[in-house]
């Protein structure tokens, strides 16, 4: 292997070939992943962290199992049913083996994940007014979540520091062994709202209770948590008096599951598809026995008791600690397929798994470490690591060679069209979040109130990042995975040596010299929006753009607003607008009449309100037929309606080469996502095209012609990009204002090949190679039409109305 490694693999190999791979596993790491891993052919998984994948191998067995075996509901004594107890029996059995567990100490719960196995100990713990729950802040929300069952029965509440360091002994601000302090954090109670003699599910003798959290790796750094913080807090009442410890294991578990023999928490919660990737919906709890008896249950299900009586109150629970937890049939299915995934595991052994994913993580830290823009900026910011052991995880942000941040949605965004799969955001974490990050609570109000809730794409809030990127490695992952992320980073991230600009862009060809007039080549309109569109002549311009376009929109059973990125099949749908007639016709290749629309709004239509995109409109809706004949068309169902007013705001965009301040007005505005019209310049497309031919494809298809892009308008000669600086325009007598340039997503990556849409890489991934901007890929300019004369009196005297052929002229 090393003979034929490139120079960087071979340096990688002299430094971790020995941790590296599976030489005493039946097949090397290469031979997993081209036999058992071919759907990844082409793709660097590293979201291991968040779910880890199962292999075919693994699934094969699965299907061999179920398809040969007879599992019935096992609250029976039937054949199945005893098939299916004693399959359950064995799989407790192995899942207390993999972390080392005894069965006279141990007890497994399946549950419905780690999420639902940490529910049950918060629902189910005997909170009282002076109990304790003391969690380190790098805790998963689910962790969190257990404050609010403690806070309700008025327990104190506090999160903690974890430090590997020494520090004196302070009864206000710090506890400490040797080697590990805990740094206390605000205290929070909720005393008022519950009575003193108010304990959960009865209380126990008035005996209190506490409960310390904290998980054996953070999920959003990787940072490993030592676990001798288990014998430390059970042997130091100074700390957290007689407290119970739940042990958060989910992400841990996949690389380095908690010896529980040696650490003997109290709870220990863990999903399996983070150790093997199939079954998801299944976890377990694993409760020690001597703290199983503190778990006091209300609700009594199928399965948990051993006799009731229906119109008496009369019941007699199971004594079995899993079977007392376990509500209804368990999901004996998924039960039944985890051994198939511990063979995996357990062949490879779990030991050489954690120096495996570690070599990789190590390394490709060093190498992220490594990379400076030309200024000596490094580019890559990495959180945790210091004093501490480390995962197979790495959480990270970017820096431009300015120092400004990458926003982790850009960072997503591109490296889904490089075929590189990672996570960005908060991951449910956000105690470590704000710690890596350096948010102050007042950061945190603040970004809420600006809007920014999880997942959405406000990445970067008053010059902080509010969240980050994670990449994570698994068992399958490979030296070619790091190698093709790192490969990423530096083509699309790390500064290089400049090159003369033209207009703001780099330009693989020569400027376009004018030998004649900029010219309007094309005119489209699209009146149903995400639906295919018309090339028309000449067009009236109304208040809200171009008459008709986008003025229809369809709307999916709950309200969703459907595009061609959920439903590919609107691209199908052809409309044309007959002026003369009032009609606007629609076809479709699913449906066999065509459907006209009358464009003069009858008394039966019903005016209603929606929201699109966080705006309202008021529109009316259409009757059963003509929405059949649309859920016919797009093979699902939904309901056409039509934009009759609305509100917008209009803000001029910061695009490369403008320095105009931002405008903002209230204007009138259809369904158009951004502005009433997107130009685009055919001499930008045909140096797009020469980007594109320059390098090695793999798609279909390598040239795009300007209607990839959806545009209202296409110009021609100009040179190209050049407008990008323009600021208003002027087509015939028609005045326009630009409003920027146009971010481009992945919807131009759609193409319709032989009657289906492919979602390829391109053009989006060149583009983003060039048209990078604060975090946008910009293509194209938004428009908005500048009503200078009444509407009759334009419409009579022609000056309201476009025409191919008219002359383009820049007037800013």
């Amino acid at each position: 292997m090393e003979s034929s490694a490139s120079p960087s693999k071979e340096e990688f190999l002299r430094e971790f070939g020995n941790c590296y791979g599976y030489p005493d596993g039946p097949k090397s790491i290469d031979e997993i992943r081209a036999t058992e891993f071919k759907r990844l052919q082409g793709k660097v998984y590293l979201d291991h962290a968040g779910a880890t994948l199962y292999s075919e191998k693994q699934m094969q067995e699965v299907t061999k199992d179920l398809l040969s075996n007879v599992y019935g509901n096992p609250h029976s004594q039937n054949d199945s049913s005893t098939a299916t107890s004693d399959l359950i029996s064995e799989a407790r059995q192995q899942v207390l083996r993999y972390f080392k567990a005894s069965l006279k100490d141990y007890k497994c719960i399946f549950t419905s994940g780690a999420t639902g196995a940490l529910k049950l100990v918060g629902e189910f713990f005997p909170w009282s007014e002076e109990s304790y729950f003391m969690y380190t802040l790098e805790n998963h929300n689910s962790v969190l979540g257990i404050r609010e069952y403690a806070l309700n029965k008025g327990a104190t509440v506090f999160a903690v520091d974890a430090e590997n360091n020494e520090c004196q002994y302070d009864k206000t601000h710090c506890c400490q062994s040797s080697y590990i302090k805990f740094v206390k954090h605000n205290i929070q109670r909720r005393s008022q709202y519950v009575s003193r003699q108010n304990t959960q599910n009865g209380g126990l003798s008035g005996e209190v209770y506490n409960m310390f959290a904290f998980p054996s790796e953070c999920n959003f750094s990787g940072q490993k948590f030592p676990l001798d913080i288990v014998n430390l807090i059970k042997g130091d009442t100074s700390i957290i008096m007689g407290a119970n410890i739940s042990l958060d294991a989910a992400k841990g578990c996949a690389t380095d599951p908690p010896n529980l023999e040696k650490y003997p928490a109290d709870f220990v919660v863990f999903s399996f598809y983070k150790i093997f990737g199939y079954p998801t919906g299944l976890g377990a709890l694993l409760v020690r026995n001597d703290a199983a008896h503190l778990l006091k249950k209300t609700y009594f299900s199928g399965g948990t008791v051993s006799a009731s009586i229906s119109d008496m109150d009369f019941i007699r629970r199971r004594e079995s600690v899993e079977q007392l937890f376990e509500d209804g049939t368990a999901s004996f299915l998924s039960i039944a397929a985890i051994r198939h995934g511990f063979n995996i595991i357990d062949s490879l052994s779990i030991a050489a798994i954690s120096r495996h994913t570690s070599s990789l993580a190590s390394y490709t830290r060093k190498k992220m470490s490594e990379l400076k823009h030309e200024n000596g900026i490094d580019v890559c910011a990495i959180y945790g690591g210091e004093n501490h052991e480390l995962g197979p995880t790495i959480a990270f942000n970017l820096r431009r060679e300015d120092r400004s941040w990458v926003g982790s949605r850009e960072v997503e965004k591109l490296a889904s069209l490089s075929g590189v799969h990672l996570r960005t955001g908060c991951f449910c974490n956000p105690g470590a979040c704000a710690k890596y990050l350096g948010l102050s609570h007042s950061d945190l109000i603040s970004n809420y109130e600006a809007g920014h809730v999880c997942w959405d794409d406000n990445d970067v809030i008053n010059g902080k990042p509010t969240g980050a990127v994670r990449i994570s490695f698994g068992y399958m992952s490979t030296y070619e995975d790091s190698e093709q992320f790192m490969q990423f980073l530096e083509s699309s991230f790390m500064s290089k040596s400049k090159k003369p600009f033209e207009n703001g862009m780099v330009s693989t060809v020569k400027a376009l010299q004018l030998s004649g007039s900029i010219q309007l080549k094309s005119i489209t309109i699209y009146p149903i929006k995400s639906c295919s569109g018309f090339n028309t002549q000449r067009w009236p311009l109304g208040n809200v753009g171009l008459k008709y376009d986008r003025e229809w929109l369809l709307k999916g059973p709950s309200g969703e607003i459907l595009t061609q990125k959920k439903v590919p099949e609107m691209n199908s749908i052809c409309t044309l607008v007959d002026l003369k007639l009032d009609k606007l016709y629609v076809e479709s290749p699913k449906c066999k009449e065509k459907l006209e629309i009358s464009l003069l709004l009858g008394t039966s239509n019903i005016v209603e309100e929606i929201d699109v995109y966080g705006y309202r409109y008021q529109v009316h809706s259409y009757d059963a037929d003509i929405n059949a004949w649309f859920t016919r068309a797009i093979g699902r169902s939904c309901t056409l309606v039509r934009c009759t007013s609305s509100q917008y705001r209009f803000c001029k965009n910061d695009t490369i080469g403008s320095t105009g301040m931002c405008r903002e007005n209230r204007s009138q505005l259809s369904f158009a996502n951004e502005a009433q019209l997107l130009l685009v310049s055919e001499d930008s497309v045909l140096d797009l095209n020469s980007r594109l031919s320059s390098k090695i494809q793999k798609e279909k298809c390598l040239n795009v012609d300007a209607m990839r892009f959806r545009p209202n308008l296409v110009i021609s000669g100009s040179k190209p990009y050049s407008e990008d600086n323009w600021r208003s325009l002027k087509i015939g007598n028609a005045h326009f204002t630009s409003l920027g340039g146009c971010n481009r997503c992945e919807m131009i990556n759609l193409s319709s090949i032989s009657g289906r849409v492919h979602k390829l890489k391109e053009p989006l991934l060149t583009l983003a190679s060039y048209r990078r901007n604060k975090g946008k890929i910009l293509f194209g300019i938004l428009l908005r039409y500048e009503d200078e004369t009444g509407e009759e009196e334009g419409l009579m005297n022609g000056d309201r109305w476009l025409h191919v052929g008219q002359e383009v002229y820049q007037t800013n």
